[in-house]
């Protein structure tokens, strides 16, 4: 058995954010910005990310299409998430409480596609048959570091265009280039699908290490190539990091499709694991413990093979149908593998020091609740003395377990 006692410490970031969400999509979708003829139908694309205020900004969107006479309605563009399923892509937007009772518009979810032409590109386009037949699209998407890739445009309104609003035809299509399909081909792609007209506004949110909205701005099409690479750089700059360079452990409380793209974020915890794609420099940890997965998340346990130890109570969680789907579509296999299954979270805990090696150094371990939120987290002894300096100390040092082998309550 491994004892440490570990302390709870809080560490700042810049922390800009929005008082009024639905004064400032309101702002932003003014008639001087973009103007909708009354009667017109309008598609607000919502995807499956855990984007903070999703479901006020959406339904500030489809309030400022109203108020100029026209009509919106709401439609999944999640890829083959929620199965690759209507119904299993409708139930992931309720999750987030985007329903047509709570938006005051319709929900049409379908995983129906129209072709589009492809022009010179090597791939097919394919567009949501609803959102196609619309008389307009409204991209609503954050824009954030992809987990796969870095490039222009990684995760944002580019993105949704194609492998959202292509539904699980297109999103296949895509991932089976691999790294070069989505950094190289899915921009081009995009700005294929933007010239078609069909999108006629894009909404990016960029939000703070808070998981809190910091930026809303509302863009044309040709807006979003032009600012989208700039708000990707601002994302950047505001994203979350772990206070250590090197860590011999780190223990993940929950992983989640609504925590990130990839279950937990790679960007966060210095692990890619995809062939072709380079992994950041920092931080660098030997070992990752994952021990429980989001409700949220439908059963998908993406990013699972980022990990090295798990908990059965995880395993136990997995649907795996849904999580082959999204695996097999994206083409990334190595996060969606098992990895090595402990009874409980003690054990799991056992299990990743002893894999961490160099058996008589004192072990930098760093526990947090999830990527999205590494403000406040419980280190040892050996962590906080590298990061005593520059972090608030919260709590007096405690055992990590209960009496049932159970990570304490965050």
């Amino acid at each position: 058995m491994n004892n440490y006692l570990f302390t709870k410490i809080r560490q700042q970031f810049e922390r800009q954010v929005i008082a009024d969400i639905e004064q400032t999509v309101a702002e932003q979708i003014h008639p001087s910005k973009v103007r909708f003829k009354p009667g017109a139908r309008i598609a607000i694309a919502a995807g499956s990310r855990g984007i903070a205020n999703i479901a006020r900004i959406t339904k500030a969107v489809a309030d400022a299409v109203k108020a100029q006479g026209a009509e919106p309605f709401i439609v999944p563009a999640m890829g083959s998430h929620g199965g690759a399923t209507g119904e299993g892509q409708r139930e992931i937007l309720a999750s987030y409480g985007i329903t047509a009772e709570a938006m005051g518009c319709p929900i049409r979810s379908s995983m129906e596609v129209v072709e589009i032409d492809r022009g010179s590109l090597e791939l097919p386009l394919f567009m949501d048959k609803h959102a196609y037949e619309s008389d307009g699209v409204i991209l609503v998407n954050r824009i954030k570091p992809h987990t796969a890739f870095h490039g222009d445009y990684e995760s944002g309104l580019i993105k949704m265009s194609i492998i959202g609003l292509g539904k699980e035809r297109l999103a296949s299509e895509i991932h089976r280039y691999g790294v070069y399909g989505l950094k190289t081909l899915m921009p081009e792609a995009g700005k294929r699908i933007l010239a078609t007209g069909k999108v006629v506004l894009g909404v990016g949110i960029v939000e703070n290490a808070y998981d809190e909205t910091a930026i809303i701005e509302a863009l044309t099409p040709a807006e979003i190539v032009a600012r989208e690479p700039q708000l990707l750089n601002t994302a950047k700059q505001m994203m979350p990091r772990l206070p250590l360079e090197e860590i011999d452990v780190l223990v993940v409380d929950q992983i989640g499709k609504n925590i990130s793209g990839s279950g937990m974020d790679p960007n966060v915890i210095g692990r890619m694991r995809i062939r072709g794609a380079q992994s950041s420099e920092s931080p660098s940890v030997k070992v990752i413990i994952i021990t429980d997965l989001t409700d949220v998340s439908h059963g998908n346990a993406c990013g699972i093979g980022l990990a090295d130890v798990t908990t059965r109570r995880l395993r136990d969680k997995i649907d795996w149908d849904a999580t082959y789907k999204n695996g097999v579509t994206s083409g990334f296999f190595e996060h969606f593998m098992l990895p090595i299954v402990a009874a409980t979270d003690r054990q799991a805990f056992d299990w990743g020091i002893r894999a961490s090696h160099d058996p008589h150094k004192p072990k930098k371990i760093v526990r947090i609740k999830d990527t999205l939120h590494v403000s406040e987290l419980y280190v040892s002894p050996a962590a906080l003395a590298e990061v005593k300096d520059r972090v608030e100390i919260i709590g007096e040092p405690v055992n990590l377990f209960d009496d049932q082998d159970s990570l304490i309550a965050f």
